[in-house]
C-alpha cells in the first residue's frame, strides 16, 4: 500500500509540476498577444469587389453523400471573382494515400492542380495535413503541381517546405482581386500554446466583407474588429470555424481553448459571441463542424434561421445576387 501511495503521490507531483508550467506559459503568452494587439496599426485596404463567390468545402466533419469523406479538419476551395484559393490543407490522420483531401476533390470535380494560390491559416494538425508536418513546421501540399508551377503559398508564421513558394504574412494584405488576408492574429492557448491564425476577407458587390475563418482562436471580437478596421465596407458573411466545442469531447474542448481546463468556455460565451456577431450585421453565418458541437450550432440556427447553414462536403456556399446552396 506504501509503494502505490508513493507511486500516486509521484503522479500527481508530475501533473502538477506539468500543469504550473503550461500556466506560466499561459500567462506569458496572454500578455504578448495582449501587447501585440493594442500596439498593431494596421492600414486600410482598398479591396475591388467581385460578383460573386463560391466556397466548395472539401475537408469538413459532415458530408452530404456517402462517397464523401468527412473528418476533423479544414479545407475548403474559395473561388473569388476569376481567382482560386485553396483555403487550409486538411488533416489525413489516417495517412491515407489519396488523402481525403484528394478523394473529395476528386469526387467534387475540383481540379487541385488549378489553384491559383493557398492560405494556411494556422499551424494545427487539422489544417496543415496532419501531425508529422505540424511538429515539423511544415505542410502538406494536395499537388506537386502547385510547387512545380510556384503557386504561392501564404502562412501566418514561418514554415517549412523543401520547394514551395512560402510566404509568411506579416500584416493584413491584398492576395488577389477582391481577396485579402487580414493578417495574423495571436491567440494564447492553455495547451496548444502560442497560436497566429489568419482569416481570409472577400469583397463581395454590392453586399460587403464575407470573411472565411479556419478555427477561431483569434476571437470572435478580434476578427471582427480588424475587419472593420481594414476595410470602408460592411460585413456581410463568415464561413468557417468559431471553436465552439461547448459539449464535444474533452480532449477537443481543452487542446484547443484559449482558457484554463477548469474555466472552460460555456454556453454564455457562445451566446455573446452570437449576440455580437448579430450586433454587427453579420447577414449570413455558415459554421463549420469540426470545432463546434452541435448545441452551437443549433444556437447559431436559432438566432440566423434560413440564413445560417452547416459547412458541409458536397454542398457549395454561394454568396451573389441571390446567395443558396448547392449540392454538386
Amino acid at each position: 500500500m506504501g509503494v502505490l501511495l508513493g507511486v500516486l503521490l509521484g503522479i500527481l507531483i508530475v501533473i502538477g509540476v506539468a500543469v504550473a508550467a503550461l500556466m506560466v506559459r499561459f500567462r506569458r503568452n496572454q500578455q504578448q498577444a495582449a501587447q501585440a494587439w493594442d500596439s498593431f496599426e494596421p492600414e486600410r485596404l482598398d479591396l475591388q469587389p467581385v460578383e460573386r463567390l463560391t466556397i466548395t468545402p472539401l475537408v469538413d466533419a459532415r458530408t452530404a453523400r456517402e462517397d464523401l469523406a468527412g473528418e476533423a479538419g479544414v479545407s475548403y476551395l474559395v473561388e473569388a471573382g476569376d481567382t482560386r484559393v485553396l483555403f487550409d490543407l486538411g488533416y489525413n490522420a489516417g495517412k491515407e494515400s489519396p488523402s481525403p483531401l484528394q478523394r473529395n476533390a476528386k469526387a467534387l470535380g475540383v481540379d487541385l492542380d488549378t489553384v491559383d494560390a493557398a492560405v494556411i491559416s494556422h499551424r494545427h494538425l487539422d489544417h496543415v495535413g496532419g501531425l508529422a508536418a505540424q511538429m515539423a513546421h511544415s505542410f502538406v501540399l494536395p499537388s506537386e503541381k502547385l510547387v512545380a508551377q510556384r503557386v504561392p503559398i501564404y502562412v501566418p508564421e514561418p514554415l517549412e517546405h523543401p520547394a514551395a513558394d512560402v510566404q509568411v504574412v506579416e500584416g493584413p494584405q491584398s492576395i488577389a482581386p477582391g481577396v485579402a488576408t487580414i493578417g495574423p492574429i495571436s491567440r494564447a492557448l492553455f495547451v496548444m500554446g502560442w497560436t497566429p491564425e489568419q482569416a481570409l476577407a472577400v469583397n463581395l458587390a454590392g453586399k460587403g466583407i464575407v470573411l472565411v475563418v479556419g478555427c477561431g482562436h483569434q476571437g470572435v471580437r478580434q476578427i471582427v474588429e480588424r475587419a472593420e478596421a481594414l476595410f470602408d465596407e460592411p460585413l456581410y458573411g463568415l464561413v468557417g470555424g468559431l471553436h465552439f466545442p461547448i459539449t464535444s469531447s474533452i480532449v477537443q474542448r481543452i487542446a484547443g481553448a484559449d482558457r484554463p481546463p477548469w474555466k472552460p468556455v460555456s454556453k454564455d460565451d457562445v451566446l455573446e459571441a452570437i449576440r455580437y456577431l448579430k450586433e454587427k450585421g453579420l447577414k449570413r453565418i455558415v459554421l463549420s463542424p469540426h470545432d463546434s458541437c452541435d448545441w452551437a450550432l443549433d444556437a447559431f440556427r436559432e438566432v440566423w434561421g434560413s440564413a445560417f447553414d452547416v459547412v458541409t462536403i458536397g454542398q457549395q456556399v454561394q454568396f451573389s445576387s441571390n446567395d443558396r446552396k448547392e449540392s454538386i
